[in-house]
């Protein structure tokens, strides 16, 4: 595939008129590839005022990106105009510090976390290691405050973290994440297996009634979000409340992460799914109105129509 003059300008704009450019499937706060999302995790991590393209939005950049880099796969991370790489590589350069040098950032805190595994998870670990022989025991914590444990050679590159006589190695987004982390072996009703505690993880989303909400919203000091579509919100809307639209969220991403956010639908169920996505990008302070824009009707003020 030849580049058009058209599409090469397109792509230039953003290269050039963005420090730091990610061309992704999707965007950052809804990535449409595992890879993407890493990358988008990986740059949050250090550098999070930066710019992305949606390839999936326009053929012409999705299949021209790869013409103008000579690369063949998406994600594609630009830095003061030059390519950086994809995933594997922007991931191997946060934990190698060479991302934070590129970026012209101090380098980062390379310190072991302190982590606990009780004797109990020490002795699965170290049954489940036998047999795997210049194996590293791996751990890692995502974006989204989901850990796992696995298996695979080391790269020399992570942060290892000993407890119990048991070296766990972690990449660097997730060694900050796992601070004063407690490993324990449980059993319950449900089967058994590891329990992990992370202290650092953001608090859980809290339920808030539209009484307290109501008492609350006078005083500018929680934030009400709308996370409804426009056919909803022309039924029914509360003049408080602030859409969940691109600009919305282009400005939260901005905002300090102790805000406190309230966020409302109909019923109080979409609503908490925004909220758990904002709790897991570092909200400290999200709720989720219980029963939505019908119970504020019903218990507040019923001037606003019911649907």
């Amino acid at each position: 595939m030849s580049l058009n003059d058209t599409t090469r300008e397109k792509i230039e704009n953003h290269v050039k008129g963005n420090r730091v450019v990610l061309f992704m499937k999707g965007t950052p706060e809804q990535p449409l590839c595992g890879f993407s999302a890493r990358t988008v995790a990986a740059l949050n991590s250090v550098w999070p005022d930066y710019s992305t393209v949606n390839v999936l939005e326009d053929e012409e950049i999705r299949e021209g990106i790869k013409v103008y880099s000579n690369w063949p796969t998406i994600p594609q991370l630009y830095i003061d105009g030059e390519l950086i790489g994809g995933c594997d590589i922007v991931l191997g350069m946060l934990n190698s510090g060479e991302l934070h040098q590129a970026l012209g950032l101090a380098e980062p805190d390379r310190t072991p976390p302190e982590i606990t595994l009780t004797d109990a998870a020490a002795a699965q670990i170290r049954e489940s290691l036998q047999g795997h022989e210049g194996i590293a025991l791996h751990f890692e914590v995502d974006a989204n405050w989901e850990s796992q444990f696995r298996l695979a050679p080391a790269t020399g590159e992570e942060i290892a973290a000993q407890s119990n006589g048991i070296t766990v190695l972690m990449d660097l987004a997730t060694a900050q994440r796992a601070k004063g982390a407690r490993i324990d072996w449980v059993k319950s009703l449900a089967g058994e297996g590891l329990s992990i505690d992370l202290p650092a993880s953001p608090l859980p989303v809290r339920e808030i009634s539209v009484k307290e909400l109501s008492e609350r919203l006078p005083s500018g000091r929680i934030m009400l979000i709308d996370v409804r579509g426009p056919q909803d919100r022309a039924k029914a809307s509360l003049a408080e409340a602030l859409v969940l639209d691109r600009e919305m969220l282009d400005k939260l991403a901005r905002m300090p992460k102790d805000t406190e956010l309230a966020f409302m639908c109909h019923t109080g169920k979409s609503s908490r799914n925004a909220a758990e996505h904002f709790r897991k990008q570092g909200f400290t302070r999200v709720h989720n109105v219980t029963g939505g824009i019908e119970a504020w009707s019903v218990e507040i003020d019923s001037s606003v129509p019911r649907y």
